[in-house]
Formats: structure tokens, sequence, C-alpha cells
């Protein structure tokens, strides 16, 4: 079923296409959901959809000879997951797995790389996104390596947070540890902390943010680091009333 844009599924960069270039993608554009736990593709295989989440967040993960994965990036309403389809190499290392359940519209590639190959504002804004992913991964990197693991999982949590736009976040204490590479006790004892200080609540796999300057006071100005690359590559997300409005599309 052809998608539209509309306020409840957001994504800022289809937000960003001209009118013209999201009618000419509208008939292979369609409104999917996506259940956590879902692999959206795996390492060495072709990347054959796009995706651009509204609700939804993907971890991309690279997997360790022993099988350990660990999150090198995250991707929701800001990006799309699938950029080796223009790159060229159609096929990554990386595993795509849905975090937090919800919508994505989903492109076929063929229709991605047709579009992209006309050399329009898609090139550009996804060439850009590309940039603004590589500087998180690199970002991430540097957490992971430099600063403590109480500021990397306030960097976690803020960067959730901002992808899901809410206060909530549905994930277990062993899941976390798993996607940042440490035991669980490990983050059970640092979340008791961020509970205590009353940053945080935290119930049967559901943490809230209570105070969101507390946490970034915590943190290590990584996640600030990469929302200020995203804000300067990526088209402004204040024009969504005004851009709804030129693609004529239905508010849902």
């Amino acid at each position: 079923m052809p998608a539209a844009l509309c306020h409840d599924h957001f994504n800022r960069l289809l937000v960003a296409l001209s009118a013209d270039e999201f009618k000419r993608l509208t008939p292979c554009l369609e409104l999917v959901t996506l259940p956590r736990g879902l692999c959206i593709y795996q390492p060495e295989t072709v990347v054959q959809y796009a995706y651009f989440p509204t609700s939804t967040v993907v971890s991309l993960l690279y997997e360790m000879d022993d099988g350990a994965m660990v999150e090198t990036a995250v991707v929701g309403n800001e990006g799309m997951v699938g950029v080796a389809l223009f790159l060229g190499g159609e096929r990554t290392l990386s595993r795509a797995v849905v975090q937090s359940p919800g919508y994505a519209y989903r492109l076929k590639g063929e229709c991605l790389k047709r579009e992209f190959h006309r050399a329009g504002s898609m090139q550009k804004i996804l060439m850009r996104y590309t940039q603004a992913l590589l500087t998180e991964m690199s970002q991430t990197l540097v957490c992971v390596r430099h600063h403590s693991l109480k500021q990397q999982l306030c960097r976690w949590l803020l960067i959730r947070f901002d992808r899901l736009n809410t206060n909530r976040l549905d994930m277990s204490q062993e899941s976390i540890a798993s996607l940042l590479g440490v035991r669980r006790a490990a983050i059970s004892e640092i979340a008791s902390k961020l509970r205590g200080a009353g940053l945080i609540s935290y119930e049967r796999g559901r943490i809230t943010l209570l105070d969101r300057q507390g946490l970034e006071q915590l943190s290590c100005g990584c996640s600030a680091a990469i929302n200020a690359e995203q804000d300067r590559l990526l088209p402004k997300v204040n024009r969504l009333n005004e851009v709804i409005s030129e693609h004529d599309a239905e508010v849902c």
C-alpha cells in the first residue's frame, strides 16, 4: 500500500524530498510494522530494501569472532537503514536488528537507486546522511575507548530517547549490556545509581527518562556531538506542516 507523509509517521529524510521526488517514489514506498528482534539484513547478504524508520529504532551491529555483537550505530526517524544500496557495495559486514518495535517506510532497492542516480536533492540528502552516520560510528568508537561505562550508558540512553521522541524505552538490562559489550551486573549497578539520583525510573524492563539535563551532565558529550553533526548536515525538522502541504499528503 503506497505511503503518505503524515505527522504520526515522520522521517527526517523523506520530509526533505521535493514533491516530485516523493511522487515518483510513492508506488514503491510502503509503511510497514517492524517487530522487536527482526533482522533486516545480515552480514554478506545483498540488501534489497531501504528502511526509513518513523517510530522504530534499528541497531547496526558488528559480530565478533566469538559470536558477541557490539552496536556501532543506531538509526531512528532521523535516517535510513541500507546505505549500501546507493554506495554501490550492496553488501555490508554489519547486521541490522530492530531494537524498539514500530513503523518504517520500506523502499525497494531498485527504486532508491533509480531516484538516487537522477542526481537530485535525494542524492545530496542521502550522501549527507551517510556522513552523519559515519560521524556517529566514529564518535561511538571514541566513547567506548575513552569514556567510563557510566558515560557510555548515559550517551546510549540519550541517543535512544532522541530517536524515539519519547521518554520511555522498553528494554532489559541484559539487552543493553549485550549492545554495549559489557556484563549485565555493571549495567544494573549504574542504572540503580541513575535511578537513585532521580534521573531515570526503571521497572520491569521499562526505562523512563525523568531528568534529561541531569543525564546530559553525567554523559560525556558524545550524544550532543552526534546530534550537532546531524543538525548541521540534515534538513531541519521544523518544516513538517509545510512539507505535508507541498506533498498533498493526508495527515494521519
